[in-house]
């Protein structure tokens, strides 16, 4: 089911979150506590979803995870474009597999603050584009579990 806000997740238990993109699907995943989010995996993307999902489902399972945070990539005006269409469509085909809670969380700039804290640590082009998506992805979780402990 596709929750209104994130916090309507729970405020414990493993939340694996997401960074959409058209060739990568960056995946991260939180402490049972939801105290810390932390970068596990890019998923590379081909034209279909179908080899993409098992993979995601797997890492989910792996961690006993309760939700999925889907980063939302609103443009920065805070319209909704071609891109949150397409992230719109992958929780659907996500749904259509595994019932499973997915809330939406706005991604604007999490890539670019990915990008500044690799560059702050001095980490060369090749390993700043391996650890990007799954970097994004983690900024993008741990604002929602610090929303949703702020809800709480």
């Amino acid at each position: 089911m596709i929750l209104s806000d994130v916090t309507e997740l729970p405020n414990q238990g493993v939340i694996i979150g997401l960074d959409p993109g058209s060739k990568t699907l960056g995946v991260a995943a939180s402490d049972s506590l939801q105290l810390t989010a932390h970068p596990v995996e890019t998923i590379q993307r081909g034209k279909k979803l179908a080899p993409t999902l098992p993979r995601l489902f797997a890492l989910f399972d792996e961690r006993g995870a309760i939700g999925i945070v889907m980063g939302l990539p609103l443009n920065m005006d805070g319209s909704a474009g071609p891109r949150v269409q397409s992230a719109r469509a992958l929780a659907r085909h996500i749904l259509q597999i595994r019932d499973v809670p997915i809330a939406f969380q706005d991604e604007r700039m999490s890539s670019q603050m990915a990008e500044r804290a690799m560059l702050e640590a001095d980490l060369s082009r090749a390993r700043r584009s391996e650890l990007i998506d799954k970097s994004a992805a983690a900024i993008i979780l741990q604002t929602a579990i610090d929303r949703i402990a702020n809800a709480s």
